[in-house]
């Protein structure tokens, strides 16, 4: 005869056992769901998505950017993954992920700085560079050398073909005297290549469509100005050259457009020293004679073509400029600009704060 005892035994037995095995089947299950939120987002999409991770990244605010870049399958699994340690170098770059990576790879890709997922081709056009500048940034990142760059931004067939594809580009760009017809249209950006094996001519449609994007959002506020697109670009480029300080551009486009409604020449020394192809500070009396319709010392008006690439701030501060009376500027070796109405009170600025 089983004792009672015997049975309330095994009851307790049977508790205990069927405790144990509900613990190891949360585990399990939590391990499993744990293991799956670490997976891929998609095993099968292998696109790569450039991720920037800026400097000071904490691991969190990564997990949020990998996330806002469709990386991460469970975000709340990812910050308990991180928060349990052993990413305690997370380097701050640019990297080339996919969906079908797990967040294990990525994240160690991150806390090593795996040159296997680094962006290696970030090519950057800087706000106030030259056309032939902007070809050898490029040809530091590309198997192209700077002239092989400019020779198809040179050619006509080319420039043609994109004047057709482009609402901005026009025969303007062609014009005789125009020393490189895309100056001023190669929008300043830091542009991810993610193929090695990029053409010029891809890589210049990838820059280009940037530059529409900035002028579509504009196109009214151009038209606005009573100018071409060309000859907006143009004047906008000279007052980026001009301007150390953003607080001064819309000053100094007032400037400019100032004097081109009172038929004054611009006198810009960086119209001079574009057609020159110099970089300095100070022009001479020599310099002033160039032989070039960028120089508008000699030439009234607009100079031919743009000077250098422009930046969108630029091309507000030309269509928002600030109008005021002033007719000349002199800026001081600290880059503080004096602004002047009449060339008597120019010249004095000039005679008491000359530093070049």
């Amino acid at each position: 005869m089983i004792k009672f005892e015997e049975i309330k035994s095994n009851k307790k037995l049977c508790i205990v056992i069927i405790a144990v095995l509900a613990v190891i089947i949360l585990a399990v299950c939590g391990l499993l769901i744990y293991n799956n939120g670490l997976g891929p987002v998609d095993e099968n999409d292998d696109e790569a998505i450039t991720v920037e991770i800026p400097s000071g990244s904490g691991a969190i605010s990564i997990i949020d950017i990998l996330d806002e870049n469709g990386l991460i399958k469970s975000p709340s699994i990812a910050k308990l993954h991180v928060r349990l340690g052993g990413y305690d170098s997370l380097q701050a770059n640019t990297y080339i992920f996919s969906k079908n990576m797990g967040l294990k790879e990525i994240l160690s890709a991150i806390n090593t700085g795996d040159f296997n997922y680094l962006s290696k081709n970030q090519i950057t056009i800087i706000e106030g560079s030259t056309l032939p500048q902007a070809a050898a940034s490029i040809a530091e990142k590309l198997p192209y050398s700077a002239e092989e760059i400019m020779a198809v931004w040179n050619d006509r067939d080319y420039l043609n073909e994109l004047i057709d594809e482009y609402w901005f580009l026009t025969d303007e760009i062609l014009d005789d005297g125009i020393m490189f017809p895309l100056e001023g249209y190669l929008y300043p950006e830091t542009y991810i290549v993610t193929d090695e094996e990029i053409s010029i001519e891809e890589l210049t449609k990838i820059i280009l469509s940037m530059t529409d994007q900035q002028l579509s959002e504009r196109k009214e506020d151009i038209e606005a100005t009573g100018m071409t697109v060309h000859q907006f670009l143009s004047l906008t480029s000279v007052v980026e050259c001009e301007s150390l300080y953003e607080k001064d551009r819309p000053i100094i486009a007032g400037v400019f457009i100032n004097r081109l409604e009172q038929g004054m020449p611009l006198q810009s020394d960086i119209t001079v020293l574009y057609a020159l192809q110099e970089k300095r500070v100070n022009v001479t009396y020599q310099d002033l004679e160039v032989e070039s319709k960028y120089n508008t010392y000699k030439y009234t008006g607009l100079p031919i073509g743009p000077v250098s690439a422009v930046s969108a701030p630029a091309m507000d501060d030309v269509i928002s400029y600030e109008k005021t009376d002033y007719l000349f500027f002199f800026a001081k070796e600290d880059g503080t600009v004096i602004y002047s109405k009449t060339l008597e009170e120019h010249e004095k600025a000039i005679e008491e704060n000359l530093w070049y």
